[in-house]
Parts: C-alpha cells; sequence; structure tokens
C-alpha cells in the first residue's frame, strides 16, 4: 500500500512586509557601496552613508509603529510617514542610479559586487512602488506581484486553512511512502496544488512500483484524477472533497475504504518525524541549497527506518538463539 500526502517545508526566512523589505534592499546596496568605499577610498559621493542608514532605518521603524498604533487620525499618520520613508528611499535610488556606472571595476570580485548592487537595485525600486501604493495611494496589491524574501525568492506564502499556523513561508512538499514507511517519492511544488500533482507522481511511482491500493489526503481530489489513477491502480483512496452523491457515500462508508483510509495516518507519522528531524525549516541558503537539503533529509529517514527495522531483526534472531540455548540446556 502506497500512501500521498503534503506538508510545508518553511524557508529560514522572516516575516515579510513591504516596508521592511524595502529596507532590507536599502541595506545592502548601502553595504555594497561601502565595501567599494573601503577597497578604492577614490570613489565620491559616499562619505555620509551612515545617515542613509540611520534615517531609512528609523523611517521603516515609524511606518511600522505607525501601522500598528490606533487611535484617531492613524491612516493620516501611516501616509505622512509612508511619503517621507518613500521619498528618502527614491533619493538614495537616484543618488545610485547616477553614481554606480562609475564604480571601479578591476578585477572579477569588484563585477560581481556590481552585479549584486544592480540586483537590489531592482529590488529596491520595485518595493518603492509597492509601498508606495499600497500605503500612499490605498491600492491592493495582487499576490503574484509580491515577494516574501529577497534573499530566499523561491519562498510561497502558503494558506492551508489551518488555525496554526495560519500562513507558512517556504515551499510545500509532497511525499509518497510504502507499506514500511518508506519514502518512494516526493515532490517539491511550484505554485501547484495538491490536486494538480496527482498524475505526475503517478506516472513516477508507477514506472517503478506495482501499487495495489493507494491513499491520498483529501486536498489530491479531482473526479478526472481518481478515474484515471483507478485503471492503473485497483484500490484508490481519494476522499472527495465538498458533497458526495450517493454512489460516493456508500464507497466512503464501505469497510474496505474505512479500513484502508485508517491507514493513511501512517503517513501522518512519517511527517513528523521528518520535522521533528530537522525538515520543518531549512536553514540552508538559496533554492539549490533548500532542495539539497530536502533530499537529504528524506534519504535520511529512509536510511533511519532501514536501520531501525536491521536492528529489530538482529535483536529477534539473538533472543531466539537465547531461547534455543536454554530450552537446550534445559
Amino acid at each position: 500500500m502506497s500512501t500521498t500526502d503534503s506538508f510545508v517545508v518553511a524557508s529560514n526566512v522572516h516575516f515579510p512586509t513591504d516596508y521592511n523589505l524595502l529596507w532590507v534592499a536599502s541595506r545592502k546596496i548601502l553595504n555594497i557601496i561601502n565595501w567599494f568605499t573601503e577597497k578604492y577610498p577614490s570613489v565620491e559621493g559616499w562619505r555620509k552613508s551612515y545617515d542613509w542608514y540611520s534615517s531609512l532605518k528609523n523611517l521603516s521603524r515609524a511606518v511600522g509603529q505607525a501601522g500598528a498604533s490606533g487611535g484617531k487620525g492613524k491612516v493620516e499618520r501611516l501616509m505622512q510617514t509612508a511619503k517621507q520613508y518613500v521619498t528618502k528611499a527614491t533619493a538614495l535610488s537616484d543618488k545610485i542610479n547616477n553614481t554606480k556606472d562609475s564604480l571601479p571595476l578591476e578585477d572579477s570580485l569588484d563585477l560581481a559586487k556590481a552585479i549584486e548592487l544592480e540586483h537590489f537595485v531592482i529590488l529596491l525600486d520595485k518595493h518603492i512602488d509597492l509601498v508606495e501604493r499600497r500605503l500612499i495611494k490605498g491600492e491592493k496589491i495582487p499576490h503574484e506581484e509580491k515577494i516574501f524574501s529577497l534573499f530566499e525568492q523561491y519562498t510561497e506564502w502558503i494558506t492551508k486553512g489551518k488555525s496554526r499556523p495560519n500562513v507558512e513561508l517556504g515551499k510545500k512538499l509532497s511525499i509518497t511512502t510504502d507499506q514500511y514507511g518508506l519514502m518512494i517519492d516526493y515532490h517539491i511544488m511550484e505554485n501547484e496544488s495538491d490536486s494538480e500533482i496527482d498524475l505526475s507522481t503517478a506516472d513516477r511511482v508507477l514506472s517503478k512500483y506495482d501499487i495495489l491500493s493507494w491513499s491520498f489526503d483529501k486536498g489530491y481530489w479531482h473526479k478526472d484524477n481518481k478515474w484515471i489513477l483507478s485503471t492503473e491502480v485497483p484500490n484508490v483512496i481519494m476522499p472527495k472533497k465538498g458533497k458526495r452523491n450517493k454512489q460516493e457515500e456508500e464507497e466512503e462508508h464501505s469497510l474496505e475504504f474505512k479500513k484502508l483510509r485508517n491507514k493513511h495516518s501512517a503517513i501522518e507519522s512519517n511527517i513528523n518525524e521528518l520535522e521533528h528531524s530537522g525538515l520543518d525549516r531549512c536553514p540552508d541558503r538559496g533554492y539549490h541549497g533548500f532542495k539539497r537539503y530536502i533530499g537529504m533529509g528524506v534519504v535520511a529517514h529512509n536510511l533511519q527506518g532501514i536501520g531501525k527495522e536491521l536492528l529489530r531483526q538482529e535483536n529477534a534472531a539473538r533472543k531466539k538463539n537465547k531461547e534455543s540455548i536454554v530450552s537446550i540446556a534445559a
């Protein structure tokens, strides 16, 4: 029997706000400029970089405090503070755009820093626009325009309908286990829902294994997916989301369905083990590091499961030999 379910592996990020990400982009730009001024003292125009740091950081904090405070005139206070913040950030953007082409590029490290600077200038301009539109013009920013981390940009805002946590930042990971609790497949989901990966998961798993029964969580349900899977797998346990018709009601109340459905809880135990073993949050940097960390976590889980079974068999054999010796001696 195989079982498939998904959970969220969190990225190593703080809870994002557009005004805080604007400060982070500003800070990174100023850090790079300071790197150039330390290496090349001849670089001019940035003697007061510390003033830029303190001003932008203080304005970012002021926006946060204005948004968190209550009382009369809150909207006006927030708008005025946001205007000051955007004005200062725009001044930084103008200054860096006017001077970045004059920075010395004498070796490959200089070039790498210049490319990094250009990257954060783009992010600075983007978040100036987002803060201005949301806090000053009162627009609602479309979800697809938002970035949830400047450093881990693969991070997704995931709402799974749970009360705690109601929002998770990272990537959804779908895993498939066999009857021994070993993971035979995993998939990092790219802005996909559970029901969108049924068939691709089936293609990978069924090309390697013969599956007699396969249990899915309710989120994987789709009428077409279930019908296609049923042509390859004798027992597809996929509870329907929403109202069921008479035939579906009878199917889900059958003894066979309940029996196989109850075995689905085994994968919840696997997920719990993974999360307690480190797959609740990825500390590695970059999407490549994120994928590598998950792959190593899955391999480690399987090795641990195999090791437990080998130890169990060894202990059982030792116990049996001991009992045999005792019976012969008697």
